[in-house]
């Protein structure tokens, strides 16, 4: 099967290092295709830049559906344009919030997240009570890390998340984390050794959902609100995205 897993930000590092960690929790004979946009923000650090990156996701997956892919995964703690990319998707779309939260739920009674910039909490707060996690999610704790800083190795930002994540379990009594970026994906295995509990990395669970439902031969009912846009003009800027003409 052919996965696409699509950074929504413009970092071609972090999707580098998005994709490399998605090929090594893959199935043997799973092809991982790791793209960004060409237009958008380069990281995702608030409602505003989730709002403008949806577009990019949006192209992003039509490229992807032209080149035969099966599956796809969001790769950005905020989830920005699940919902839509799954009306314009063939097989199924899972975001990394959304995976990592139901993995947490599934191996403990409670789960905290850490994340980035303490600005960004609120988003995923939204997400927990959207998928129903109000029950596990004990509660969510910024790092204060661009989301950048991320893109390659980094020493004293590993150590403010490890340090964010004991506050975590200490405080919360929560006996899981979830890693609330996609750019710490390489940091779960490690946390999850030195503090002897779960560490769940979005990127990999949600690799392994997609495989999952493309095998059992599962994707997203197109009845009701997960139907293909309704046919309209679009105009401006948004012209090229009207659902017929941008797929004829």
């Amino acid at each position: 099967m052919k996965l696409c897993i699509l950074n929504p930000n413009t970092s071609a590092a972090m999707t580098a290092k998005i994709g490399a960690q998605a090929r090594r929790v893959a199935s043997p004979g799973t092809q991982i295709l790791a793209v960004n946009p060409t237009m958008g923000p380069a990281s995702i650090e608030s409602h505003y830049d989730d709002a403008v990156a949806v577009l990019g996701v949006l192209e992003e997956i039509r490229k992807a559906e032209a080149q035969g892919c099966d599956g796809y995964v969001i790769a950005c703690f905020g989830d920005p344009g699940l919902r839509a990319a799954r009306e314009a998707a063939t097989g199924p779309v899972i975001g990394i919030a959304e995976a990592a939260m139901h993995a947490a739920s599934f191996l403990a009674t409670g789960f905290s997240v850490v994340t980035t910039l303490t600005r960004t909490c609120v988003i995923a707060e939204h997400l927990a009570q959207a998928y129903g996690m109000n029950g596990f999610c004990r509660n969510i704790h910024g790092t204060d890390i661009p989301v950048l800083d991320l893109e390659g190795d980094n020493p004293p930002a590993y150590a403010t998340i490890r340090a964010a994540c004991e506050h975590a379990l200490a405080v919360d009594r929560s006996a899981a984390i979830v890693l609330g970026c996609a750019g710490m994906s390489d940091l779960a295995a490690r946390l999850s050794g030195e503090l002897g509990v779960p560490v769940i990395d979005g990127v990999g669970v949600a690799v392994r959902l997609v495989e999952s439902l493309v095998a059992l031969n599962l994707s997203t009912s197109k009845r009701g609100d997960y139907a293909p846009p309704l046919p309209k003009p679009y105009v401006g800027l948004t012209s090229g995205f009207a659902w017929p003409a941008r797929h004829a």
